[in-house]
């Protein structure tokens, strides 16, 4: 008798104030797979990433907040460093992913599919961009 897999499907965000896209995306991602782990930029990439006012939520708070929803299986910080491809490829040889699920406005998606390759997953775009909801615009950043 032969093991079903179970698909695991990795998404990776800053998930900074939680808000309806940010719920569709997980929920859609979720649709792809069994489990479902969520990678959260810790709050030192968000300042890079978004600037020195970000995170508006530390770390903790929005793993907690992407937990209370009920979706993921498991929720991880990211590694500061995570801006590196070396980091990236250890992090998907852990996890070992089937699919990284994106939104259509992620950066490096070339890169993205290039590392998925390598460890015998696919990325797989999951949601259209919508301009209209960010925590940018919430923010009023």
């Amino acid at each position: 008798m032969t093991k079903k897999h179970t698909k695991t499907i990795l998404v990776t965000g800053v998930f900074d104030l939680l808000h309806k896209e940010h719920v569709r995306f997980l929920e859609k991602a979720r649709e792809l797979g069994e489990k479902l782990i969520v990678g959260v930029e810790s709050d030192e990439r968000v300042r890079q990433i978004k600037g020195a006012s970000r995170p508006n939520q530390p770390e903790g708070e929005r793993v907690k907040s992407i937990l209370d929803l009920g979706i993921a299986d498991r929720v991880i910080v990211l590694p500061e460093e995570f801006g590196e491809p070396k980091q990236h490829i250890e992090l998907l040889k852990q996890i070992k992913p089937d699919i990284l699920a994106v939104s259509s406005h992620t950066p490096h998606l070339e890169e993205k599919e290039r590392l998925m390759k390598k460890v015998g997953g696919e990325v797989i775009v999951v949601l259209e961009h919508n301009p209209e909801v960010s925590t940018t615009k919430i923010l009023g950043d």
